[in-house]
């Protein structure tokens, strides 16, 4: 159980820091600039992770870390940008609150991870919060924002689920190292092609590209793929569902958006969500034990003597072995 505990703990830090980049994507970054915005978002935050992890891909992780890079941060990151401009911080981290039932569900075929009824509730709860916050007294809501916003969920979504069932083996550092820096490379043309050179940083949106980039990136892929590596996949995703509960409460106390009473009990709903999904304790249902392997039997001593005799009458053997009983 305290195994569990830690894992959860570790792994909101993903979420929260995910919930308040879409208050500094809002107030502090470029509005017309999604593809220079991404590109700048992923590349530093991965080359910052290889350097910290000093590993590079090697076999069928080449091309895994660029379909994961182009998932996870190319078509995520833009679709998270357009996003964060297009709708309230509120309205744009509630849309992603769908992204714990999209991962049981894809989590069943992709990685054999049956949804319990206890998790599939949570997610029902949540999207029964998600349902009040964005369909009563929500203002300046775009349709393309919200497609937007559903899109990067989806996308996001199949990415991590994949990257849950490719992830066994391999250092989470260095595989989240190389799907940002992969990502990067891949936006990077298309935004100076289609966006000219890059953006004139000042002193806010450089601290407020820092805060995207080395926190809500960086620091934030790392705690979500290693909590992917030791929980359930569906568990993750409810533990997602902190992302709108705190770029709500960021876009109401700091943006100055207004909630009504009804999305306040869509909120309330989210981290309902969140505290049924929970994972089970060591003993419950979503950890049961490895089965242990059959005890190997020791080696008969006649085989032994007999392997021994083989051996010395081989060219080039050696001969030197030690007096037997």
């Amino acid at each position: 159980m305290e195994a569990n505990v830690r894992w959860v703990a570790l792994t909101t830090v993903a979420p929260i820091t995910w919930g308040a980049n879409y208050y500094v994507t809002h107030q502090y970054l470029p509005p017309d600039l999604p593809l220079h915005g991404a590109a700048l978002r992923a590349l530093p935050a991965g080359l910052v992770l290889l350097a910290l992890s000093r590993k590079r891909p090697h076999g069928v992780w080449w091309g895994r870390s660029a379909l994961l890079g182009l998932l996870n941060t190319s078509v995520f990151f833009v679709l998270v940008y357009a996003a964060s401009q297009l709708l309230p911080t509120s309205v744009a981290s509630t849309v992603m609150a769908l992204s714990p039932l999209t991962m049981m569900l894809l989590a069943w075929p992709l990685v054999a991870e049956r949804p319990s009824v206890r998790r599939l509730f949570g997610a029902a709860v949540g999207l029964g919060g998600v349902c009040l916050m964005l369909l009563t007294g929500a203002e300046g809501v775009s349709l393309p924002g919200l497609l937007a916003s559903a899109a990067a969920m989806l996308v996001s979504a199949f990415g991590h689920v994949l990257t849950k069932r490719w992830g066994a083996g391999t250092d989470v550092l260095a595989s989240t190292a190389w799907q940002l820096t992969a990502g990067g490379l891949l936006l990077l043309p298309f935004a100076v092609v289609m966006e000219g050179p890059g953006p004139a940083l000042t002193a806010t949106s450089a601290l407020a590209f820092g805060y995207v980039s080395l926190m809500a990136t960086a620091l934030a892929f790392v705690a979500w793929f290693t909590g992917l590596r030791h929980l359930p996949a569906g568990t993750v995703g409810l533990i997602g569902l902190l992302n709108p509960v705190t770029g709500t409460l960021l876009g109401t106390v700091v943006g100055g958006e207004v909630l009504a009473a009804q999305q306040w009990c869509g909120l309330a709903l989210a981290l309902a969500g969140v505290i049924l999904g929970r994972p089970a304790g060591t003993g419950g249902k979503d950890h049961r034990p490895l089965r242990q392997a059959a005890p190997v039997p020791a080696p008969n001593q006649d085989d032994v003597l007999r392997r021994q005799r083989v051996s010395c009458r081989t060219p080039g053997a050696r001969r030197d072995f030690p007096d037997t009983p």
